[in-house]
């Protein structure tokens, strides 16, 4: 970056970059198989006392011992599987039942609304978990334009996220093949957990 892009960027607070990385940390995570340069990566993770911080060094514990090939078929198991997978994590599925439902075309207007668009080497619906998580982070740092507001990331996350991420992370949590993922569940849930309140408490 120049420095006269430096001087003209928005200024993000550290605690909103830090939201952010962890929303596309979550959204990376839940994309793909992670391979092994990310559960390296996980296995670098530290963390302290707080619910966030016991299920990050909880996956780096569990990334230590992960090869990427058990980890692909977990993954496929929790999500792909033989016609569908133990999880469908879609927001139109949790909220109505059925795929590509209501859900999925409200986030579709509000995606349009902001300029932002699927990727067209993307063929996964839209209100997907990954998806979602690494819409959210790039509306905090502005990735496709002006940072969101606390307003209107309060809006998209009570419309689009807060009905449904922190059941299916407990799901994923809890889910019979989840190991790898069994703490990326707990973290996802614990981060719902502080956004849904920080929000509630937020002015805006």
């Amino acid at each position: 970056m120049t420095a006269a892009a430096q001087a003209t960027a928005p200024k993000i607070a550290e605690e909103d970059r830090l939201r952010a990385d962890l929303y596309n940390f979550l959204g990376l995570i839940l994309a793909r198989p992670a391979d092994q340069g990310l559960i390296d990566q996980c296995v670098g993770l530290t963390g302290d006392a707080s619910p966030i911080g016991e299920a990050v060094t909880t996956l780096a514990k569990v990334a230590k011992i992960s090869k990427p090939k058990a980890v692909e078929s977990e993954y496929n198991r929790l999500f792909i599987g033989l016609g569908r997978g133990e999880l469908l994590p879609y927001a139109s599925y949790y909220l109505t039942g059925f795929l590509n439902e209501k859900p999925l075309a409200l986030l579709r207007q509000d995606m349009t609304a902001r300029g932002l668009a699927r990727a067209e080497n993307v063929f996964e619906p839209e209100d997907n978990i990954a998806s979602l998580m690494e819409m959210m982070g790039a509306m905090i740092v502005g990735r496709f334009g002006t940072p969101a507001t606390v307003g209107q990331q309060k809006s998209f996350f009570n419309k689009h996220i807060a009905p449904w991420a922190s059941h299916f992370y407990s799901d994923l949590e809890g889910a019979k093949n989840s190991v790898f993922y069994a703490p990326v569940g707990r973290l996802g849930r614990a981060f719902m957990e502080i956004e849904t309140e920080a929000f509630r408490m937020s002015a805006e």
